[in-house]
C-alpha cells in the first residue's frame, strides 16, 4: 500500500488524476489518499506531490503515530531522516515534535540520522483526524512555473496554466507510447504538456496564427524530444482516420458564441464531439458550461464530472469520456 499527498483543494479531482498513475486510488483525509500500487508516472502528476509506501495508518497524534512506527516491521540501509507536516490546517500537531519523537524511535532501532541528505525519509502527514506514516517512494516533479502562457513564445490572453493542463491530459491517459490530440488548440499548452510525459502530440486550430504559433511553443519545450505537429484544421473534420488517436482534449470556446468556422458554438462543440468519438476512445472536454449531455449524444460515456473555480464569474466544468473497452482506461 502507498500513501498519497494530494495538492490543490479538490481531492476527488486530484484522486483521479492520480489514478492515471496508479491502482486503487481512495481518499482517507482531506489532502490524503491510498493506492495499491504505484507506477513511475506519478513523477508526472500535476496534484499528487508524494508518494510514500506505508507503514501505517492512525489517528492524528504524535503518541499514536509513534506507537505505530515502534510497532512497524520494515528494513532500510543507511541514513534516515524523519519530515512532518499537516494539511491545509485541519490539525494543530507539532510536526517538529513529531519528527522529533520519530526520529527517536528510528535511532533506538539502530538508524543513524542525516537530515540534510538522508538515504531514506520517513513522512508523518497529520491530517483531520488521521496520520499516515510512510517511506517517501517518489515525489513529483513541480517545475510548471517554468512554463507560464506569458513566458512562451507564442502569447494570447486566456490561455490554461499548465498544471490543470498536465492534469487534464493525464485524465485522458497522456503516457509514453499513447497519441493525443487537441483539435481546439491555441497556443498548445496542452500539447505541451501531452508532450513532456511522453505521448505524442497533435494539435489543430482553425485559425491559421494559433496553430503557427502553438508550433513556436511545442518547439521550445519539446524541440525533438518527442513527436508533434500542429495543422490548420477544423474540430468538426478532422484528418486522423478512425479510432487512430489514443485521447482527445480541448477547452471548448468560452460564451454562447463561436468565430470558429461560422458555427453556433452548440454545434461546434457537438461537432467536435462527435468527431472526437470517431477518431479515439477516450477523451476530455473542458467548458465554462458542462458538456455531458452533448457528449452522451454524441455516443460517449461520461465516466467523471469536476467544476473547478476559477475566479468569481467563472467555473471550469471538466468532463471525462470513454467508450467501451478504451485501452487507456487503467493505470
Amino acid at each position: 500500500m502507498y500513501a498519497l499527498e494530494l495538492g490543490g483543494q479538490d481531492d476527488r479531482f486530484a484522486a483521479a488524476e492520480a489514478a492515471s498513475a496508479a491502482t486503487g486510488v481512495e481518499v482517507v483525509a482531506p489532502g490524503l489518499a491510498t493506492a495499491t500500487a504505484i507506477t513511475d508516472r506519478v513523477r508526472n502528476l500535476a496534484y499528487t506531490h508524494r508518494a510514500s509506501e506505508l507503514v501505517g495508518t492512525t489517528d492524528a497524534s504524535v503518541e499514536s503515530a509513534r506507537v505505530l512506527l515502534d510497532a512497524a516491521s520494515f528494513e532500510r540501509e543507511g541514513t534516515v531522516a524523519v519530515r512532518a507536516r499537516t494539511v491545509r490546517d485541519t490539525t494543530n500537531i507539532d510536526t517538529q515534535r513529531a519528527e522529533r519523537e520519530l526520529g527517536q524511535a528510528l535511532v533506538n532501532r539502530g538508524y543513524a540520522v542525516d537530515l540534510d541528505d538522508p538515504d531514506h525519509e520517513l513522512r508523518a502527514i497529520f491530517s483531520a483526524d488521521t496520520c499516515v506514516v510512510g517511506w517517501l517512494e517518489i515525489e513529483s516533479v513541480r517545475d510548471y512555473g517554468t512554463r507560464k502562457p506569458t513566458d512562451r513564445p507564442f502569447f494570447q490572453p486566456g490561455g490554461m496554466d499548465p498544471l490543470l493542463a498536465r492534469a487534464l491530459v493525464n485524465l485522458a491517459g497522456a503516457r509514453p507510447g499513447a497519441t493525443l490530440l487537441d483539435p481546439m488548440c491555441g497556443t498548445g499548452g496542452v500539447l505541451i504538456e501531452a508532450g513532456l510525459v511522453g505521448a505524442t502530440a497533435y494539435g489543430a486550430d482553425a485559425q491559421r496564427k494559433m496553430a503557427r504559433g502553438a508550433a513556436k511553443n511545442l518547439d521550445r519545450y519539446l524541440g525533438d524530444e518527442t513527436e508533434w505537429a500542429t495543422l490548420r484544421g477544423d474540430a468538426t473534420h478532422l484528418p486522423f482516420p478512425d479510432s487512430s488517436i489514443d485521447a482527445v482534449v480541448f477547452d471548448a470556446p468560452y460564451g454562447r458564441q463561436s468565430k470558429i468556422a461560422n458555427l453556433d458554438l452548440d454545434d461546434l462543440v457537438a461537432g467536435a464531439l462527435a468527431e472526437a468519438r470517431r477518431a479515439a476512445g477516450r477523451a476530455v472536454v473542458v467548458g465554462d458550461r458542462s458538456w455531458a449531455a452533448e457528449a452522451r449524444d454524441a455516443g460517449w460515456t461520461v465516466e467523471d464530472e469536476f467544476e473547478r473555480r476559477v475566479h468569481r464569474s467563472l467555473d471550469r466544468h471538466i468532463a471525462v469520456l470513454t467508450e467501451e473497452d478504451s485501452p487507456l482506461d487503467s493505470a
